[in-house]
């Protein structure tokens, strides 16, 4: 089965309720640069009971509709990183369609330092990002 669960109303404004502070970081440095981001619009179901409840989904934590692509924050243990990967496997494996690409730690911190200081974003900064142009894996 490959239904998708009713998700919430894709939020995208500076009033957005944010699950970590890292994510109001990168939506931060996605609006200067004027890239287009929903957060968490879409959850996907990955894992049904026998009855075909779902019992499991994923949901991503942006969505960039310029580049169809999801993006996966992690800045958690490795310990706990484990099971966020075998979720986006399972994503991928059931929704080969749908592009993901997730951001450990390190990439986060790299993204954040190149294009942010102090949590803003600097003004000499003119070009996008190009790890968000990369085609996701």
């Amino acid at each position: 089965m490959t239904s998708t669960v009713s998700s919430p109303p894709a939020r995208t404004s500076p009033s957005v309720s944010f699950a970590h502070p890292s994510e109001a970081a990168f939506a931060r440095i996605l609006s200067y640069y004027r890239i287009a981001w929903r957060y968490e619009p879409r959850t996907f179901p990955i894992r049904w009971d026998p009855n075909g409840h779902v019992v499991e989904s994923f949901t991503p934590d942006f969505y960039l509709s310029e580049l169809d692509l999801y993006v996966e924050l992690t800045t958690l243990k490795q310990s706990l990183v484990t099971k966020k990967n075998r979720k986006l496997r399972l994503l991928r494996r059931l929704y080969p369609e749908v592009s993901v690409k997730l951001f450990y730690r390190g990439d986060l911190g790299q993204l954040l330092g190149k294009y942010a200081v102090m949590g803003k974003v600097p003004v000499h900064a003119r070009t996008r990002p190009r790890s968000l142009l990369r085609m996701p894996e």
